[in-house]
Order: structure tokens, then sequence, then C-alpha cells
């Protein structure tokens, strides 16, 4: 049997994306990700929340322009890519790791889901963020796979 490497996450951009370009002239578009649990506290009663942030590295050029021309701080999305983990040294010698979703060439998946968050669905430990805003031209639904290809998911699609 073989293996099977997919992580899939919804949740909102905690900050604009960061666009790059290779010495090849590709693109990678880096984009900060939080996914939020929401509970009640059995024994206080009280709300609680815990924000996770996820590192999402898109190498796919199809994706990384929609990422760049259309993704904004508090934009929420939906992503599913692969789990990969990098190795570097520091300066003074000490290997660093870090786990990454990616979404490579001919690979994954892009999901814009409308409008930013408002506040209470972006997590306040970054207070030097300001309340994320709602993205400018953002399509809602826009959906765009691994191909490049993008559709509008309000088409209507002849069978």
């Amino acid at each position: 049997m073989g293996s099977l490497n997919k992580a899939t996450i919804l949740g909102h951009l905690g900050s604009d994306p960061d666009v790059r370009t290779t010495s090849t002239g590709a693109l990678v578009v880096t984009l900060s990700v939080a996914t939020s649990e929401n509970w009640t506290d059995k024994q206080t009663g009280e709300k609680r929340q815990r924000t996770e942030w996820h590192r999402v590295v898109i190498f796919n050029q199809g994706l990384a322009k929609i990422a760049r021309d259309y993704l904004r701080k508090g934009a929420q999305v939906y992503l599913e890519g692969q789990l990969q983990t990098r190795k570097w040294t520091t300066d003074d010698g000490t290997d660093r790791y870090t786990t990454e979703v990616t979404l490579q060439a001919y690979r994954g998946v892009l999901t814009m889901l409308g409008a930013a968050a408002n506040k209470d669905d972006v997590d306040d430990a970054n207070e030097d963020e300001s309340t994320p805003e709602t993205p400018t031209g953002t399509t809602a639904g826009a959906y765009v796979n691994g191909s490049g290809a993008g559709t509008d998911l309000d088409d209507e699609i002849p069978f």
C-alpha cells in the first residue's frame, strides 16, 4: 500500500501574502494562515479560543499569481497541499527545521471564500497587527485548482 501526504486548511490570512521571485523568475508566495478552535470551558463557563498559525508556501505559478493579486490580510481561504519539512543552518551553526504546507506545481488547491474575517475570527495574540480589512478584488467562491486554471463556482455548468 502507498502513502499519502495531504494537508487541508480552512482559515484566515494573518498578513498580506509575501511574494518573492526566484532567480529563474518563478513566483513563490508565502501565506500565514490562522485556524481557530472555539469552545466553552465546562468549569468556568468562559468562551475559549486556541489559534494555530500555519505557514503555507505556494510554488504553483497559477495559484501564486491568484494569491499575489487577490489575497489580503483577513481573507478566508481553503487550501489543500502537502506537508514539507525544510532544514537550514543558522549563522552560529545550529540546525533549524520548519514544517510548511506547500502547494507544488500542478498540485494543490486554493479557494477564496469571500470577505475578510471580523475581529473575533483572528487571534489577538499578534497585537501589532490591526483588525483585518476586507480584501479588494477578491471574488467570493473563486476556485483555482492545481492546474492553474480558474473557474467561478457561480457559473452554470451545462450537462
